[in-house]
């Protein structure tokens, strides 16, 4: 029996070798602790605690304290706050290995059996024990409860159309298996945005029909204004969406805003279970406040001084505002991290789209093909990047084990002569008066575009494409619309192309899974309704029915089934081949460096970095509950 033990190795200090360390309390609950509201540190903290080495990982043991100040551009982006916390069951480490952190071990058998073990005495934000009564209340009550969960458990729990099991052996132990390998469960549980496999138990029990008293439901429906109490548990079940202030948590902070606000602040959590050599609990910093305010914004208030740690809603046309600031001495630094996304910037024909003349010219891979040799990315490059991107399509980055030079390349050299001539090979040779080539229907070829207006560098290449799609007879339409509004209507097959950021992991290694490759998610643009039959079970959207997104398929459940690290490789390999190839997504540039705005007084942001959503949750890899102010007891004592 093939049995692995994923343990946190030099981040957790066995309590067998190590000396007693002496927890210190913290400042901003040293009111509540003396007045007896709240234990001292050393009983909240769990009897095992992550003991994080900061002198190991090269970095600084700091001081508790402060404030810091950052931005987002939507009220929903609060969620922010556990990207970047990044408590997880497993978490990724900087060089991406996985490496236990909410639990204290996982022992892996055969790659199907993962007993996952708990800290003793972990609790959660509000001092209730977190145990795994809340993992069996996530499956019994949540993903196994009909009106709050129609679909039933969710797919990933679906291993070759088998349903896996967990069980529950002692309050600290729990126990997911499956029949078959499952290489893809720990991944999972590392993502930015995770499947959560438990829940605050006693807090929600309350709003569950099963479990709370039936007057004060009918009362919290009518409060609530739903439907139903099924409708009132997933309103105040929020653990990603992060808005609902008395939901407990396992984050390094907690939301202690009350109605959705322009300000949002979260204050430290004070159950936290990591410490470091010291015996100071983490987070070191207090409060984070996070303002809502115009995308448009977010660099001129990084300019003036008014944020302490910023990357999101900057962009490399930022940098010289940013460095400008910074020599006027407004108190910060600028980084430029490496960019993780597989491409900056991707345009994704919807081979889904509602139109059907339009739909079988996209499914024609000539004309996908044309469309990216009708691309001037060098002119892009220079424009928008001063020729610090990497030029090409879709694909693994340099930094990845699995680039291919030649993947990058494919279809990516604009070639005007040979674009023509792929859609002439169509039958598109049909023209306007005016030039452009029209559809088998007779219709002027106009290829609408959607965009999320956020990012004023898609818009400015595809005004560069305009120009150069002209010489392909094809009409560039861009139509900017709200980022919700642009998904619906990819997702409903209404939108005919839409622009986005590649992959998110263009960064991966043979034991990474492809699904992300292969149509299991509606999120990929090209192919919304194939994803939508897949993450349903066939419930809605559309089974595949191309040979290439077949192929994919095939493979990714190869992929699952074998631990050959040279045929997941090989796997890997034709898969990105077949991108390349079909130019699902039409990748225009990668690697364009992103700007981190530090605060001159925050300590232990590394220098270099990667920007990256998965894997690594932004600034969450980095663990952003171990920055600290080096001034932190000044702020305190003001």
């Amino acid at each position: 029996m093939l049995r692995q033990t994923l343990c946190a190795l030099a981040l957790l200090a066995s309590p067998l070798t190590a000396q007693p360390i002496a927890v210190q309390e913290s400042t901003f609950w040293a009111t509540e602790v003396n007045t007896g509201d709240m234990p001292p540190a050393a009983e909240r903290i769990p009897a095992q605690p992550l003991i994080v080495d900061l002198e190991a990982k090269g970095r600084a043991l700091g001081i508790q304290g402060g404030t810091l100040r950052t931005l987002v551009s939507r009220s929903k982006d609060i969620r922010q706050m556990v990207v970047y916390g990044y408590a997880r069951l497993v978490g990724y480490a900087p060089d991406y290995s996985l490496q236990p952190d909410i639990l204290r071990d996982v022992v892996v058998e055969e790659g199907r059996r993962f007993t996952l073990h708990l800290r003793k005495g972990h609790r959660w934000s509000d001092g209730a024990p977190f145990t795994s009564a809340d993992f069996a209340y996530w499956w019994e009550h949540v993903a196994n409860n009909a009106e709050i969960t129609p679909s039933g458990p969710p797919e990933w729990m679906i291993v070759n159309e088998q349903m896996g099991r967990v069980s529950f052996p002692d309050p600290v132990t729990v126990v997911f298996e499956w029949d078959d390998p499952n290489p893809s469960f720990l991944p999972l549980l590392a993502q930015a945005s995770p499947p959560f496999i438990y829940r605050p138990a006693h807090y929600l029990k309350q709003f569950h029909g099963d479990f709370a008293d039936p007057d004060f439901l009918v009362q919290a429906i009518l409060a609530a204004r739903v439907k139903s109490w099924a409708a009132l548990h997933n309103k105040r079940d929020n653990m990603y969406k992060f808005d609902n202030p008395e939901q407990p948590t396992l984050q390094p902070w907690l939301n202690a805003t009350g109605k959705p606000t322009s300000r949002n602040i979260f204050v430290r959590n004070p159950y936290f279970h990591r410490i470091d050599t010291a015996g100071t609990q983490l987070p070191y910093i207090d409060v984070v406040e996070m303002t809502v305010v115009g995308s448009g914004l977010v660099a001129a208030k990084a300019n003036a001084g008014e944020v302490d740690l910023q990357a999101r809603g900057l962009g490399f046309r930022d940098v010289a505002i940013l460095k400008k600031g910074e020599a006027e001495g407004n108190g910060y630094r600028t980084l430029l991290w490496a960019n993780g996304a597989a491409s900056q910037i991707a345009i994704y024909p919807n081979l889904n789209f509602a139109d059907p003349v339009w739909r079988e010219v996209m499914r024609d891979v000539r004309f996908r093909r044309a469309l990216s040799l009708g691309i001037d990315r060098r002119m892009i490059n220079r424009a928008l990047y001063f020729g610090l991107a990497d030029e090409g399509g879709m694909t693994a980055l340099p930094d990845s084990p699995l680039h291919a030079p030649a993947d990058l390349a494919a279809w990516a050299q604009m070639d005007l002569e040979q674009g023509n001539r792929l859609l002439d090979e169509m039958g598109l040779t049909e023209r306007t008066p005016n030039g452009l080539r029209k559809l088998p229907d007779g219709r002027p070829m106009e290829f609408v575009i959607e965009t999320a207006g956020e990012r004023q560098e898609e818009e400015n290449a595809l005004t560069i494409i305009t120009d150069t799609w002209r010489e392909l007879g094809i009409r560039l339409i861009m139509r900017p619309l709200d980022r919700d509004i642009l998904r619906n209507r990819i997702y409903a097959g209404t939108g005919m192309a839409a622009t986005w950021f590649g992959w998110d992991n263009g960064l991966p290694r043979a034991e990474t899974s492809p699904a992300y490759l292969a149509p299991t998610q509606q999120e990929f643009f090209a192919w919304p309704k194939w994803g939508q039959f897949y993450q349903t079970m066939g419930q809605a959207g559309e089974a595949p029915d191309m040979e290439a997104p077949k192929r994919l398929l095939a493979l990714k459940s190869e992929w699952s089934q074998t631990q050959d690290t040279a045929r997941r490789t090989e796997i890997w390999e034709e898969m990105l081949a077949i991108h390349a190839d079909q130019q699902f997504a039409i990748g225009i540039l990668s690697g364009a460096p992103q700007p981190v705005v530090v605060s001159e007084r925050l300590r232990n942001v590394p220098q270099e970095g990667i920007w990256a959503y998965d894997p690594g949750a932004h600034f969450g890899i980095h663990r952003i509950d171990e920055f600290f102010f080096e001034d932190a007891f000044m702020q305190v004592s003001q």
